[in-house]
């Protein structure tokens, strides 16, 4: 998108209009598109492109910048200052956490005491608190006050905070006693009450919940910002809709890396050694995993001594049942997530081993007879030293479709148990995904084919 704006933006930047008319064409722009554009601009292009739109919009354009350190050089300390303090508390607190330490403490110290104190609040949660995500940027009247004095106190606050749909009423010790929606209070006349139109009760969030906690409920809400409250119920800050989707955003990214085997979510500009740093851990625990599969199937080097066919076909049945408790492992990790889902633990158990038992019922029986036939065909004997034999071939493939069946229903049971197990233990459940739980099903596949490969060939 960036492309097909930054002819017109280059344009307009060079023509002959005046500042105040290049700085009406520049309006029509969004200031995402804007921000797409700068990264094309040189560096003297950049500074005229901020000078003519203004330190206001120019805020606006940073939050949305990727490398911002970069553009932040360009600017100095002082216009850099004037700019991040005109931010939304929040995008302050991402653009100074991607500058350097002392280029950090340069810019803060030249910021006004206010914008200081909000950046400072925010960076006193841990960054899974609900308190990092917020915004200050909100709008407050007293609960005595009327509705023309509620008025004036809406336009006088929304020259500093833009965040207007959503009005705060506030209590004399500073407990937030409710809200009023802006549509309300316009359409309200003067003698109205303001308490008529004030909404008591309403979602809030606590500033110290765990975001991944709270998630599914805040998003649930059509508000455009809901408020955050310390336990006492004094108003700290919002959550804007923004937020929300940000934080989402965010939730599902680190799922994603979950579910890739990562501890954590690697970066498009990410070094060498913090990708493995990232990568390893989890590398390290599916290797002695590995080691123990391995040593699973080295117990039964009798059985693959004695019967040789049951190597070809060990890849088959542990993939299947790999891929059968990833499905379950997949449904049981969103119906968690769904706080709308009515299924109990056990039912969503019984509900994925009887799909499993199915799934592996049709397979085996279709494996079974594929297996016997291919290896008639081929003419392969079965038992080492044996000649071979067409009831031989029968005989092994309803040994691989029972180990198809069992091993099926088996991971559909790991796959659907595991997480829910993780979420009782409050472990975030995607831990349990991807390679993890595969490994886990690719131990039992080798078990239970292998123990049924000695025990029915020596029964039958």
């Amino acid at each position: 998108m960036a492309k097909d704006y930054y002819k017109q933006i280059r344009t307009i930047l060079y023509s002959n209009d005046s500042d105040e008319v290049k700085q009406d064409k520049l309006l029509t722009f969004h200031e995402n598109d804007i921000a797409n554009v700068v990264e094309h601009l040189s560096k003297n292009e950049r500074l005229k492109l901020y000078k003519i739109i203004g330190v206001d919009r120019t805020a606006e354009v940073f939050s949305y910048l990727d490398n911002v350190d970069d553009y932040v050089d360009e600017v100095g300390f002082d216009k850099a200052a004037d700019i991040i303090e005109r931010m939304d508390a929040d995008d302050a607190v991402d653009v100074l956490d991607e500058l350097e330490d002392d280029d950090k403490k340069e810019i803060l110290d030249r910021m006004d005491s206010e914008s200081q104190e909000d950046v400072k609040l925010i960076n006193s949660y841990d960054d899974e608190q609900i308190g990092s995500k917020m915004t200050t940027n909100f709008i407050t009247v007293d609960k005595g006050a009327t509705i023309k004095s509620a008025m004036k106190e809406l336009v006088s606050q929304a020259a500093e905070n833009d965040n207007i749909q959503t009005i705060y009423v506030i209590n004399d010790d500073d407990t937030l006693y409710g809200l009023i929606d802006l549509k309300d209070l316009i359409i309200a006349r003067s003698n109205d009450s303001l308490e008529d139109i004030t909404m008591t009760n309403y979602p809030s969030v606590l500033d110290t919940a765990i975001v991944s906690d709270i998630i599914n409920d805040i998003r649930e809400y059509d508000m455009d910002s809901i408020p955050v409250l310390t336990s006492e119920n004094k108003l700290v800050g919002v959550i804007t809709y923004s937020d929300i989707i940000e934080s989402v955003d965010d939730e599902l990214s680190d799922d994603y890396a979950k579910l890739a085997g990562l501890t954590e979510e690697e970066e498009d500009d990410e070094s060498i050694l913090g990708s493995v740093k990232k990568r390893i851990p989890w590398l390290l625990i599916l290797m002695f995993l590995g080691l123990l599969v391995s040593s699973v199937t080295g117990t039964f080097e009798k059985v693959i001594v004695a019967l040789p066919a049951v190597v070809f076909f060990q890849s088959m049945v542990l993939d299947m049942a790999g891929n059968v408790g990833t499905q379950s492992l997949a449904v049981t990790i969103r119906t968690i997530s769904d706080d709308n889902s009515k299924r109990k633990t056990f039912n969503l158990i019984w509900h994925e081993v009887k799909i499993g038992f199915i799934n592996g019922l049709i397979l085996g029986l279709f494996t079974a007879l594929f297996a016997a036939i291919y290896l008639g065909i081929a003419r392969k004997p079965i038992e080492a030293g044996l000649d071979f034999a067409w009831s031989e071939c029968f005989k092994f493939g309803g040994i691989l479709g029972t180990s198809l069946l069992v091993s099926m229903t088996l991971s559909s049971f790991t796959g659907s148990a595991l997480p829910l197990l993780l979420t009782k233990c409050h472990i975030d459940p995607a831990v349990a995904s991807g390679p993890f739980i595969t490994t886990i099903n690719d131990l039992i596949a080798i078990a239970v084919y292998y123990s049924l490969s000695m025990l029915l060939f020596m029964i039958l």
